[in-house]
C-alpha cells in the first residue's frame, strides 16, 4: 500500500456525537410539509432517510417529494434552521479522541479535511460550535465539489485541495454505507467504517470497507501501520 498523506473525515457519527438530532431535523421538515407521522407515506421516507445517511441532504429531500424543487428546498431549508437550533442548544459534541486523532495525523504529515452531507452554513454552524473552524486542512460539502455520497466528488476534491499525490494514498472514514461507497468510487487506498454512528460492521464492509474500527481514535494506528507495510 502507498504512504497514507490524505484522511478524509466524516463529520457527523464520525468524528462528531450529534445525539440524533440529524434524524430529528429530518421528522422537523417532513411535518412542515405535511407529512404525518405514523402514516405509510411517513414510514417509508424515514426508511430512505436512514439508508441514505451521509447523503446530501437536499438530494434526499428531492427524492422524498419526487423531484419538486421548490419542496425540496425548502424542506431543506426547515432541516437546516431545525439543526441549527439543536446545535446551538448544546446537543452535538465531539466523539471521545476526534480531536486528538486530526491533530496527531496533521502532526505526522497526514492531511485531513472533514466532509460531510450538509450544506457548508450548517456545517460551518456546527463546526464553530465545537471549536473546530481551523482545525482540518479544509472542509466540504456537496456544494464544493458537485456531488455527494455516494459519488467520489468530495474525495477527490479533497485530494485537489489538499495536493495529495494520488488517490490511493487517500484513506477515507466514515460511520454510513454511502461513506464507504464513496470511498470505493474514488480508489482510496484505504476505506475505513467506524461503529459510532448507527451501521454495523456487517453493512459498512458489505460496502467496501476495508477495516472497521470501534471509533475513529484508532484511524492513527492503522494509518502508522499501514505505512509500515508499504
Amino acid at each position: 500500500m502507498t504512504t497514507l498523506s490524505l484522511a478524509v473525515l466524516d463529520l457527523a457519527g464520525t468524528t462528531v456525537a450529534d445525539d440524533g438530532i440529524v434524524e430529528d431535523a429530518f421528522l422537523h421538515a417532513l411535518s412542515r410539509e405535511g407529512v404525518r407521522p405514523g402514516s405509510a407515506r411517513h414510514d417509508a421516507m424515514m426508511r430512505h432517510i436512514r439508508d441514505t445517511m451521509g447523503e446530501s441532504k437536499v438530494s434526499v429531500f428531492r427524492h422524498l417529494f419526487d423531484g419538486d424543487e421548490d419542496t425540496a428546498q425548502r424542506a431543506n431549508t426547515a432541516f437546516e434552521e431545525a439543526y441549527a437550533q439543536m446545535v446551538a442548544s448544546g446537543r452535538c459534541s465531539a466523539l471521545p479522541g476526534a480531536r486528538q486523532t486530526i491533530e496527531s495525523l496533521r502532526a505526522h504529515g497526514c492531511a485531513v479535511v472533514l466532509n460531510t452531507g450538509f450544506s457548508p452554513r450548517t456545517r460551518d454552524d456546527l463546526l464553530a460550535s465545537l471549536g473546530w473552524s481551523a482545525l482540518a486542512d479544509a472542509v466540504l460539502s456537496p456544494a464544493d465539489a458537485g456531488r455527494g455520497r455516494p459519488y467520489p466528488d468530495m474525495v477527490l476534491t479533497a485530494l485537489l485541495r489538499t495536493g495529495a499525490p494520488s488517490v490511493d494514498s487517500v484513506a477515507v472514514v466514515g460511520d454510513t454505507p454511502h461513506d464507504m461507497r464513496a470511498g470505493r468510487a474514488a480508489g482510496a487506498g484505504l476505506v475505513a467504517g467506524v461503529l459510532t454512528g448507527g451501521h454495523d460492521a456487517r453493512s459498512l464492509r458489505a460496502a467496501g470497507a476495508d477495516q472497521v474500527l470501534d471509533s475513529v481514535a484508532g484511524l492513527p494506528a492503522l494509518i502508522e501501520a499501514a505505512g509500515r507495510a508499504a
